[in-house]
């Protein structure tokens, strides 16, 4: 694998895949994967472009555009796109990466892919964001297609974002096709998506409270970060399925209920209702005067919980918040945002898993416990090739059983391939980790992109 210095994330993600497959039996029992982890790890085609559009103001705006098509062994390249400032290859190459392996444990036909631009929409009029996503699509439409390359939403790119991009892509090509997902119900969109990937996050956790022996989530107490779609919806199946959620967060700091108390689903929904306003989670502390927002910290060293879920953003908990949720009593931790917890802090919640057995802490990573997200997407692309809707209650329960389905590949897999002493939960990092490379590496295999 080549990469350049400026590639931090990029290498951090590489690196924690490759670091599980040389820790596992994998290369000693199959040493040509070695072969494939280099071919997979460099991208299929990288597509970079200018966005020009015009302000309100009649000025000139440019912004760079990008599109990493990473792999397609599987299916078309699938994967969001991301409207923020700090966007680059870099981060791309990043989420790109992890998306490769987590649509694999999907089950679904699905490559992996990731794009978007250093655009913020932040402050931007309706008419500014139009704007901006005619001019991205004018350029991108040339690369992608149903049967190509289905992009989705990501941080900055919400339902508004992709309306326009889909109206945008219908009167380039002149063609109506299921080429993004995350659409609205009444044009090809499909029910589940905005609460797929927090929904199966928690039906991923459910898993593993009930393999550890530990109930399911009715009486835990839960601590996410974040605020925006993927935290809401964790929340409000979380408060669903029993469990008392006591801390969510934005860029600027964290919100936490009051000991012995909880947000509900209404205050879930009134802070939803605050960021679509684009203002901070201070206004709802301001309303709801019973709940503490501390400006510049993140939730986990300020929790006493047996769940912690981040849900934000990468690299949002660090080795020494890892060790601080260990010594506050948390039992299970998973990802909801893409690589939300350092290296250092894997690494801490499996040392803890292979010296306290059954009794540790269990850490799932994004690519598993997240993956709800593009496995709706995948089910969206399925009912656009039939032209038909499915129930609420259908795609529901095919996102349980394809949340399900990767708990158990990951578990599967980390017993066949990493050793464990007698009591210790395995390892689903590694387990994930391996399972969706497997499953890619062989489709590559047959089709000859590695020999």
């Amino acid at each position: 694998m080549s990469s350049l210095p400026s590639e931090p994330e990029f290498e951090q993600a590489y690196k924690e895949l490759a670091s599980t497959l040389e820790e596992s039996t994998l290369f000693e029992q199959h040493p040509e994967y070695r072969t494939a982890l280099k071919v997979v790890s460099i991208p299929e085609r990288i597509i970079q472009f200018r966005v020009v559009w015009e302000d309100d103001n009649g000025q000139l705006q440019i912004n760079r555009g990008y599109r990493v098509q990473f792999n397609s062994a599987l299916g078309p390249y699938k994967g969001g796109l991301r409207f923020h400032p700090t966007v680059n290859l870099s981060i791309l190459k990043f989420l790109g990466f992890e998306q490769i392996f987590k649509n694999a444990l999907t089950g679904l036909n699905l490559g992996g892919g990731k794009g978007g631009a250093d655009f913020d929409p932040k402050g931007k009029s309706d008419n500014e964001i139009r704007k901006f996503c005619v001019a991205f699509m004018r350029e991108l439409s040339k690369h992608i297609g149903a049967e190509t390359d289905v992009p989705a939403g990501d941080i900055g790119v919400g339902g508004r974002e992709i309306g326009y991009m889909f109206g945008a892509y219908r009167a380039e090509r002149n063609k109506w096709e299921g080429v993004l997902t995350g659409k609205g119900g009444s044009w090809g969109g499909s029910l589940i998506r905005p609460e797929a990937t927090g929904f199966g996050l928690v039906y991923y956790v459910n898993h593993m409270i009930g393999h550890a022996g530990q109930g399911s989530f009715k009486g835990k107490k839960v601590a996410i970060s974040g605020s925006g779609n993927v935290a809401q919806f964790a929340a409000i199946k979380a408060i669903e399925l029993g469990a008392s959620v006591v801390s969510l967060s934005d860029s600027k700091g964290s919100l936490f209920a009051p000991e012995g108390s909880s947000f509900s689903s209404e205050d879930v929904e009134n802070i939803s209702a605050l960021k679509l306003k684009h203002q901070s989670l201070t206004a709802f502390s301001s309303s709801e005067s019973k709940y503490k927002y501390i400006a510049g910290v993140r939730p986990w060293t300020h929790v006493k919980v047996d769940i912690a879920l981040p849900c934000a953003t990468q690299n949002e908990v660090s080795k020494e918040e890892a060790e601080a949720l260990i010594s506050s009593g948390a039992r299970f931790v998973a990802e909801g945002s893409n690589m939300g917890c350092t290296q250092g802090a894997i690494d801490t919640f499996e040392a803890h898993r292979k010296e306290h057995k059954g009794q540790a802490i269990w850490y799932a990573p994004g690519k598993a416990a997240n993956a709800g997200g593009v496995a709706v997407s995948g089910l969206e692309m399925a009912q656009n090739s039939q032209r038909i809707s499915w129930s609420r209650q259908e795609v529901d329960e095919r996102l349980k059983g394809i949340m399900e389905a990767a708990f158990k590949n990951g578990l599967d897999t980390s017993i066949k391939y990493v050793k464990t002493s007698e009591g210790e939960l395995p390892s689903l990092v590694a387990g994930s980790n391996i399972a969706g490379f497997v499953k890619v590496a062989m489709a590559m295999h047959d089709l000859g992109d590695w020999w």
